[in-house]
């Protein structure tokens, strides 16, 4: 049997503000496809700036192309709260699709390891990664029901009664939550890190992440709360370069999202939060 060659992946190529304007365009198109549902003017800005990325990089328009590849898999679907199984099953099989499409590309087509997912740093967390679990828990437990509750955007969630509901509810929170950082984190923006210092890749990468969550249901005053929550789990990766931790810290934030969304719709069962 021959195997093909992968190559690892050459030094990251530094663009210019084209460069910059193409990567914005492509992370941009994310606004257009999830935020206001459009998917012809969405997919036009998202052609722009792939042509855009052909006449200043080739790496550029490789990495760009990968990104987009999963944005527009992830466009073919409404990712709002729907927890019924056919439903489950299909966003369950297209966000997979989206991962593993630039992954697959990236390694056999392109014959690179662009794409990776590093599941632990090589030792272990450290005092202030715990402390740093220990303070997403708190912040959580203090943030998420004011704002899910006074902006009314837990609606955006099924209220679940039956105990299938629930475990279905807690099954889909969790996934969806996995799911980014297999995408924006170790997709999007290790893609963008290869041409882009790592602030600028985060804050490129935190367009689509956000967007992503609005139409997921993070709405009204919420991207106040995303917007940061994305920052920060790009420069957690940058610092462990452990998709444990990273994935860690999501859970624990979405532990609190469930248990906020269950007590927001029913008070009564659920009595652990100050709203």
């Amino acid at each position: 049997m021959v195997r093909a060659k992968v190559r690892e992946v050459p030094a990251p190529t530094r663009v210019g503000p084209l460069g910059t304007a193409a990567a914005a365009l492509v992370v941009g198109s994310a606004v257009v496809l999830y935020v206001f549902r459009e998917p012809l003017p969405g997919y036009a800005v998202m052609a722009a700036g792939l042509v855009l990325a052909l006449g200043v990089d080739r790496a550029l328009l490789r990495s760009l192309a990968l990104i987009a590849a999963g944005l527009v898999i992830v466009s073919t679907i409404s990712v709002e709260a729907d927890i019924s199984y056919p439903n489950m099953a299909l966003m369950g099989t297209v966000l997979s699709l989206a991962v593993a499409v630039p992954y697959l590309v990236s390694r056999y087509v392109f014959r690179e390891r662009a794409v990776s997912f590093p599941w632990r740093a090589g030792h272990r967390w450290s005092r202030v990664q715990w402390a740093y679990l220990v303070f997403v828990i708190a912040a959580a437990w203090l943030i998420l029901p004011f704002y899910f509750i006074t902006s009314g955007a837990y609606r955006n969630w099924p209220a679940v009664a039956a105990p299938d509901e629930i475990a279905r509810l807690f099954v889909g929170v969790n996934a969806v939550g996995i799911w980014d950082e297999l995408f924006f984190v170790c997709t999007v923006y290790v893609l963008l890190r290869r041409h882009f210092p790592d602030w600028l890749a985060n804050v490129l990468m935190s367009v689509a992440f956000v967007a992503f969550l609005w139409e997921l249901g993070y709405r009204e005053w919420g991207p106040a709360l995303t917007i940061p929550f994305a920052l920060l789990q790009a420069f957690t990766f940058s610092i462990t370069r452990s998709l444990a931790y990273v994935v860690t810290v999501h859970l624990l934030f979405d532990l609190v999202v469930f248990l906020v969304i269950v007590h927001a719709h029913h008070p009564e069962a659920l009595p652990i939060f100050l709203v």
